[in-house]
Formats: C-alpha cells, structure tokens, sequence
C-alpha cells in the first residue's frame, strides 16, 4: 500500500474531492470514469448493503472502472470518515502506469489484495 504523502504524489496536478462522512463516492450498477486516492479518511465498500472491505489512507479504489471501461461499478464507495481524496481519469491513469511503474504495480496490488479479500469476505458469508 502506499503511503498518504506517495499517493498525494502521484495524484499530485490532479483534482482533489472532499467529502463527508457518510457521503456516497460511487454507486454500484454506475458507470466509473474515476479512479480516487485516500489522502485522509476511510471508505467502506458495500456489496449488496454489506461492508465487504474499509480502505484506509494510501490506498487507492475504484481503478476497476478505469482499467474495465465498459464495466459497472461492482460495490459503493461510501465515506467512512470525512475523506480528501485525490481523484484519477482514465486518461490520466493510462499516463500514470506508463510513466510510473511502481504506481503500475501498486495498481496492481491493490486489485489483487481486494480480490482476496473479497473472495474471504464471500466464503464467510456463504456468498453474498
């Protein structure tokens, strides 16, 4: 995961978004056209009313719909805490990876954690 200041730097030029406590960042069944960054705060993620996950700072969510563009969003985003969180388009994401290969490969790593997570989260729960 990277940290608070790594992922403001590799946001950094690109729009910030605050938001509240409770707020919805993003629906599931939406389209995504961003991806976002935890500067500060903590979101939940819902699948079907559960929290299957609560992504903290320095981590990033949301790149599904950035790296699947005709995809849905599969979960809700909804803020935790109050949040700052750096935002990412898909042009802006396809410049980061080519340029940024660790932000490449923390892409990565994140996806693959949640994946695990989630498929724990659904085993647990007798899926969702």
């Amino acid at each position: 995961m990277l940290n608070p200041i790594e992922t403001a730097q590799l946001f950094e030029s690109q729009p910030e978004q605050t938001v509240s406590q409770g707020d919805i960042i993003f629906r599931a069944g939406e389209k995504g056209q961003l991806m976002y960054g935890i500067i500060e705060g903590e979101v939940e993620m819902y699948i079907h009313d559960k929290v299957i996950e609560i992504i903290k700072k320095g981590d990033v969510f949301g790149q599904g719909a950035l790296v699947h563009e005709d995809y849905l969003r599969a979960s809700t985003a909804v803020a935790k805490t109050d949040c700052k969180l750096a935002v990412l388009d898909r042009e802006h994401f396809l410049f980061a990876i080519q340029q940024t290969p660790m932000f490449a490969l923390e892409v990565l790593r994140s996806y693959s954690d949640r994946h695990r997570r989630l498929k724990q989260v659904m085993d647990a729960l007798g899926n969702i």
